[in-house]
């Protein structure tokens, strides 16, 4: 079954396989097939046509892969244009949403963690 240019997995249940979908997660699945009346344990190769039909529908009601990394990239885009500081943070590749980044993040500009060992692997190359 293909919802949004995804193929949903025949052997998960109903509600773990949509979330293989960009934008659909757990509680979306659950509410989704709450509101269309579609038992969660079901696989999607139990599901009748009409019903396959209303799950693609109410998905496709929602922003969902390419539509929404779209939109996640544009609002990247924006923050970086007016030169805001999550902005900022986004085009250096470091955490923007206030965590430490002393001592807890790796990212690429490095901060690899420092150990006695990689310190004496530097003297000695120099």
């Amino acid at each position: 079954m293909r919802i949004a240019g995804v193929t949903i997995p025949d052997e998960k249940h109903l509600e773990i396989g949509l979330t293989s979908i960009f934008g659909v997660g757990r509680s979306r699945a659950q509410a989704t097939l709450k509101s269309l009346r579609i038992d969660a344990d079901k696989r999607p190769k139990q599901l009748s046509p009409k019903e396959e039909a209303a799950l693609r529908e109410a998905i496709e009601k929602f922003s969902v892969e390419g539509e929404l990394r779209r939109d996640i990239s544009t609002n990247i885009r924006r923050l970086k244009d007016i030169k805001s500081y999550r902005g900022s943070r986004h085009a250096k590749h470091l955490p923007a949403r206030g965590q430490r980044s002393k001592t807890n993040s790796r990212t690429v500009r490095g901060n690899v963690r420092k150990t006695m060992t990689s310190g004496r692997r530097k003297l000695e190359k120099t």
